[in-house]
């Protein structure tokens, strides 16, 4: 794509990025095939290539965004299938992001819509307030219905979300010693949503790594990942998480060394591994970033390489893979959960149209509910087909969406892999599966 962009703007370094990738950009239509908005809508604005055009004008005239971009641009779920698809590399995902900063820096949102923003910026990073929100959620569920008919549909959709079982006890940080002889030591991001609304993925994770002689270390202290103020253009928000992070992560690389962070929530995983190019223009954290992406893998990667031991329970449950977009589209992992699942003796089945977005895409179920409850409906209805005892899912985001709109209970992988190798079976499952 041809642009026109001139030195004063090419001076800034996002700016510079932003020309690279549109000039990548070949308007194939390649995308669209692949853009779960697109084939819900049908409209050119809402697929990739004229999300692109719209920044390309917006960004290459130095324009304040319009209702128009914004509505076309929040309307993307960030799932990155246009990048999977794209012949040309195009490097969607920076270019989006650039343009969600653009639009927080230039454009001033409806008042209802800035009080939800603001309210899921500081409540959901921090997994106190966040279950606090989810327990007067269940309080209040009754009267979504109403919420909805009166024009409140985020608020709404954010109580249909709330979980219908309690969460267990937050995971202890500190140090996690390996079974016996010790054979590596990781880093574990115990991550936020992930601990409010669901602790015993992290906690089984624990489980399954010191069972195979891995030292767990949870560093006291972490925080959210940024990626929710990421994706919300809030990036000195997202930027000073980053920061913190890297700088405690930094500190056990330097004292004890790790030899990977391991990330269970896929969506928290894609942004992790792109703190390198987040920081790339800070001098003092972009050697420190580019350092902590290249260690950090998702759970599945890391277990795949180390290898499980042979199960002690073999279920024979069949086990319906959901893969969460973060974890095909974002960071092209596709064999390992479902070999590792496949290994512990679960039946391992595979959905139709599995490309697409469940529709959960961090806030974006909460922001956009309607086009989010199609996409879940539409999911679902290709899960059932399968006819699974048991859903599978690397990222708690989609959990929650897919949990919202079907009986059949959905875990993480790593639930069920700690289960084959001698943890005990995960709480969902019990009185739903014959074993």
């Amino acid at each position: 794509m041809q642009t026109n962009f001139s030195l004063a703007q090419l001076a800034d370094p996002d700016v510079t990025e932003a020309e690279k990738i549109l000039r990548a950009c070949v308007h194939c239509g390649f995308c669209q095939a692949t853009c779960p908005t697109y084939v819900l809508l049908g409209d050119e604005l809402d697929s990739p290539r004229g999300r692109i055009y719209l920044i390309k004008e917006m960004l290459e005239h130095d324009r304040p965004a319009t209702a128009e971009v914004v509505k076309h641009i929040d309307r993307c779920l960030s799932c990155l299938a246009c990048m999977t698809t794209c012949p040309s590399g195009v490097h969607y995902m920076h270019l989006v992001d650039h343009a969600r900063a653009h639009i927080e820096e230039t454009y001033q949102r409806p008042l209802l819509d800035r009080l939800m923003r603001a309210f899921l910026a500081n409540v959901m990073p921090y997994p106190r307030r966040l279950r606090l929100a989810m327990m007067a959620a269940v309080l209040a569920r009754p009267f979504a219905p109403l919420l909805a008919v009166i024009g409140l549909k985020s608020i709404a959709a954010a109580l249909r979300l709330a979980p219908r079982h309690a969460p267990g006890e937050f995971t202890q940080p500190g140090v996690h010693r390996a079974q016996g002889q010790r054979r590596g030591r990781v880093a574990l991001l115990a991550g936020c949503a992930n601990e409010a609304l669901s602790p015993s993925i992290t906690q089984a994770t624990v489980r399954l790594l010191k069972r195979h002689g891995i030292e767990a270390v949870i560093v006291p202290g972490m925080e959210c990942c940024g990626s929710l103020e990421h994706h919300m253009g809030r990036e000195t928000a997202a930027f000073a998480r980053a920061r913190a992070n890297i700088d405690a992560w930094t500190c056990e690389i330097e004292s004890d060394g790790v030899d990977a962070i391991l990330v269970t929530i896929s969506g928290c995983g894609t942004t992790v591994k792109d703190y390198g190019f987040m920081l790339r223009n800070d001098p003092a954290y972009a050697g420190k970033a580019a350092k902590v992406s290249g260690l950090t893998r998702d759970v599945s990667e890391y277990l795949a390489q180390l290898g499980v031991m042979p199960p002690v329970t073999r279920s024979g449950l069949t086990v319906a893979f959901h893969s969460a977009c973060s974890l095909q589209h974002g960071q092209h992992i596709h064999r390992e959960p479902r070999d590792l699942l496949s290994a512990c003796g679960f039946v391992v089945k595979e959905i139709a149209e599995a490309h697409l977005c469940c529709g959960s895409a961090g806030t974006y179920n909460i922001m956009q509910p309607d086009i989010a409850g199609r996409l879940r409906d539409r999911k679902i209805g290709n899960i059932e087909k399968t006819a699974p005892d048991v859903i599978a899912a690397g990222n708690i985001g989609c959990i929650a969406q897919i949990a919202s709109g079907t009986a059949i209970p959905v875990v993480h992988p790593v639930e069920l892999i700690d289960w084959a190798t001698g943890g005990p079976i995960p709480e969902l499952l019990k009185g739903h599966v014959d074993i």
